[in-house]
């Protein structure tokens, strides 16, 4: 897994310590050898290097927040920050404020100088101090602005659609002859970026949706035949569904969209919620929002700005078949609707997730100022990595169904590993 890198090191770097260019982490760690790997990949260990590309006293930075919120994104702006001021000793950084749409002097509005002053408080809040936005920017018009602002290193922080666009721009300063590293940092609460065995910001998704799954089962045990039904994020990969699942111990039934269920006949999910409605006068129903997809085929594809396929409501669909099938049942029910979705995604980061976002963060820094571009930086067996950009946006991590965090799962909803599958 070879780095790009933009030319020579020769700067000394101030740190007391380095990390071999020639450090590497072996993807696969658990070889069977009657199952051999088709490939071996071996990916660049990250951390500080012993010689820089970029003199720091001349060197200018950037940093752009893109795509939805996530638990950590002030914590990453901080540290980078922090990281290039009182690590390396680079006094100008750049805030390009609301996504890409902030690298277009047209849409965007001027960037805010980055000091360890402003940055002091940050990692308190939710959100991003920058704003964030999806879709696009004229790649050309982002690189005149990056030019003619003096910037060598600039900093995306976002899911794959943004790394793809920070390809494309160092691509694009490349074929001007501008030294431009872009560095990504992975962000997504989903946790299903490849090559990266967590994302910052997931555990705190995970300990928030479990405080709604705790009211969602107080509100199903309150009374005769409860059903609490909660929706959660989760378009491609289920991690946040099976996380808060086995957290808090009270789901009955967890949806993900690596398992496509059957709806109704005497062997489908609304038979089993019968079952267990009847025998035990209450239920919890934990839904990601990509399940069920299959059950949804009627309308057009829509995607959003960022050119990501929209998951239809899946929530609002169980809602009203659960309700129509209870009732043509003559089953007494109370049916409690739950979609803390945004609520989980926009509060501040744990203290797990904080210490997380320091480490990317930090890693990124180093990787650019020794003149690594066209990379994010990953994590892999409590390390971390330097990942080729294009491997990142080729692949999609999803749950293993005979890992530990589905069997939990099942273990803990009482689900048997078919029932309801297609």
């Amino acid at each position: 897994m070879n780095i790009t890198v933009l030319g020579e090191a020769r700067f000394p770097s101030p740190l007391p310590f380095h990390i071999s260019d020639k450090a590497r982490v072996l993807f696969n760690v658990i070889v069977d050898p009657d199952k051999p790997p088709k490939e071996e990949l071996l990916f660049e260990v990250a951390g500080p290097r012993e010689l820089l590309y970029f003199d720091p006293r001349h060197t200018r930075a950037g940093i752009v927040t893109c795509g939805g919120l996530c638990p950590g994104l002030n914590n990453v702006i901080r540290s980078l920050v922090l990281e290039l001021h009182h690590g390396y000793g680079v006094r100008e950084i750049l805030g390009f404020v609301n996504g890409y749409q902030g690298l277009d002097p047209w849409r965007g509005g001027e960037p805010i100088p980055l000091t360890p002053q402003f940055v002091e408080d940050i990692h308190k809040e939710g959100g991003t101090e920058l704003n964030t936005s999806r879709g696009p920017v004229d790649v050309s018009v982002a690189v005149d602005n990056l030019i003619r602002r003096k910037i060598n290193i600039l900093f995306v922080v976002g899911g794959d659609g943004t790394q793809r666009g920070g390809e494309a721009i160092y691509q694009e300063a490349k074929s001007r002859g501008h030294a431009l590293a872009v560095v990504g940092v992975p962000k997504t609460i989903d946790n299903d970026v490849a090559f990266v065995s967590r994302t910052f910001g997931y555990v705190t998704a995970v300990e928030e949706a479990a405080k709604a799954l705790s009211c969602a089962h107080t509100e199903a045990h309150s009374v005769h035949n409860g059903i609490s039904l909660v929706k959660i994020m989760g378009r491609h990969a289920g991690f946040i569904a099976a996380g808060a699942t086995i957290a808090s111990q009270d789901v009955n039934f967890t949806l993900v969209p690596e398992v496509p269920f059957v709806l109704d006949g005497e062997d489908g999910f609304l038979a089993a919620l019968k079952k267990r409605v009847v025998s035990r006068a209450h239920a919890v129903i934990l839904v990601a929002e990509g399940a069920g997809q299959h059950l949804l085929q009627a309308g057009g594809e829509e995607h959003d700005a960022s050119g990501n396929l929209k998951s239809k409501d899946i929530g609002n669909f169980l809602r009203e078949r659960i309700e129509a099938y209870f009732n043509a049942e003559n089953i007494p029910f109370a049916l409690r609707y739950f979609d803390p979705s945004y609520m989980i995604r926009s509060v501040p980061a744990s203290a797990e997730d904080a210490i997380l976002c320091d480490f990317f963060a930090r890693n990124a820094v180093h990787a650019a100022m020794a003149g690594k571009t066209g990379l994010v930086i990953g994590f892999q067996h409590d390390t971390f990595t330097h990942v080729p950009v294009e491997l990142i946006t080729q692949h999609k991590k999803q749950l293993d169904l005979n890992s530990p965090a589905w069997l939990g799962v099942l273990a803990a909803t009482g689900q048997k590993f078919a029932q309801f599958a297609l």
